[in-house]
């Protein structure tokens, strides 16, 4: 059993708030394992809800205080998994919070657009929320030494680290696991949620962006290749990084005239996810994607990381139209810090214009023998 490390921030937010806790995330990344562990180690007579299941929909969707009175009494602590199956959860929260407010609250999700669609008004101010990943870095290096993990790169790369991909034996069963994740639950939240009904239309969508890890991506292109309107493009690509599957950076410019930030660059949450898309599970020896693999890798840890730390930053990548460019930059309280990434040691000089734009900011190269203080 891998430990989450939000496990004792939830804890303390339940002992310390009386606020409600939502969890998003991806699915199939622990958000009920996660909960139910922390169930067992509180003190609190809990009540867990399986939203899926039509009785409880009914009652937490009824705005009858009477009702939703009778479901809980008795209890301590509520927790509502997949909470965004039942309609109007948002107002019907705020009438059981203002109500009992002494009853603590989790709700989890994996469709972050719609449990914040419907719980962003009515709950405001009444929750601290957070966001589960697939396994990271930190939370391995729990169980495993920096050398051991350094010796698995090659499977965090090609296979990624969701939970359920780590505990596979093999392989095979790796492959197998991520074919049956990406065809029975990626779209699955947009296509019953939305008026989206052509999943091969989005599969097609993120076969193109999985080729276009680490590059700039263009709508008009995608647009031109599939058939679609720009615009049609960029609605598929928020709704699949609502739904978790992908996360864009934007481009870093306070001097529009030579720094290039019109188009995004998009990753995937997890590596497995963007290599099955694209059937390619080669050892990394053999593969000629190995910058854009790395180059996702540190970008998701590291978004990971300060997640977890909860030391939020503007993120995003530099470049000019001349040509220089930087693959990651932070903005944390008004300072500013250059990543460059290669997967092998490289002797990469700072950009001369970053350095003269923006004295004071700072620069380091990322490769696979110092990675851990970025990642960790």
């Amino acid at each position: 059993m891998i430990s989450r490390l939000l496990m004792g921030s939830i804890q303390t937010r339940l002992a310390s708030s009386d606020k409600i806790i939502v969890l998003f995330g991806p699915r199939q990344v622990g958000k009920t394992t996660l909960v139910r562990l922390l169930l067992q180690e509180l003190p609190y007579r809990s009540l867990s809800i399986n939203a899926d299941e039509l009785v409880y929909q009914t009652v937490l969707s009824s705005r009858n205080l009477a009702q939703i009175r009778l479901l809980v009494e008795g209890y301590d602590l509520l927790f509502i998994d997949e909470a965004q199956r039942v309609p109007d959860i948002g107002i019907n929260l705020k009438i059981l919070h203002d109500a009992l407010p002494d009853l603590k609250i989790i709700a989890t999700g994996s469709s972050s657009f719609e449990l914040a669609n419907r719980t962003k008004e009515p709950l405001t101010g009444r929750t601290w929320t957070y966001e589960l990943f697939p396994i990271s870095m930190s939370e391995l290096r729990q169980q495993q030494n920096a050398f051991e993990l350094r010796q698995r790169l090659d499977e965090f790369l090609r296979f990624g680290t969701y939970p359920d991909t780590l505990n596979q034996r093999n392989e095979t069963d790796k492959r197998l696991y991520l074919r049956e994740l990406s065809s029975a639950y990626l779209y699955k939240d947009i296509l019953e949620m939305t008026s989206i009904r052509h999943a091969d239309k989005l599969r097609k969508l993120l076969q193109l962006l999985a080729f276009q890890v680490g590059s700039e991506v263009s709508l008009n292109e995608l647009g031109n290749t599939l058939g679609m309107s720009k615009d049609t493009v960029n609605t598929y690509i928020d709704l699949l990084e609502k739904a978790f599957v992908i996360f864009r950076l934007s481009g870093f410019s306070r001097n529009l005239r030579k720094e290039v930030s019109k188009m995004d660059k998009i990753y995937f949450h997890d590596l497995g996810i963007r290599n099955v898309l694209i059937d390619n599970f080669q050892p990394l020896s053999l593969r000629n994607d190995v910058g854009a693999l790395w180059e996702n890798f540190l970008v998701v840890e590291r978004r990971k990381r300060n997640a977890y730390a909860q030391q939020p930053a503007n993120v995003y990548f530099w470049r000019t139209y001349t040509g220089a460019e930087l693959d990651y930059v932070e903005e944390r309280d008004g300072q500013l810090a250059g990543f460059e990434f290669k997967f092998a040691r490289s002797n990469v000089k700072q950009p001369a214009s970053w350095a003269a734009t923006y004295p004071g900011s700072s620069y380091a190269v990322i490769n696979n023998d110092n990675f851990w203080e970025f990642v960790v």
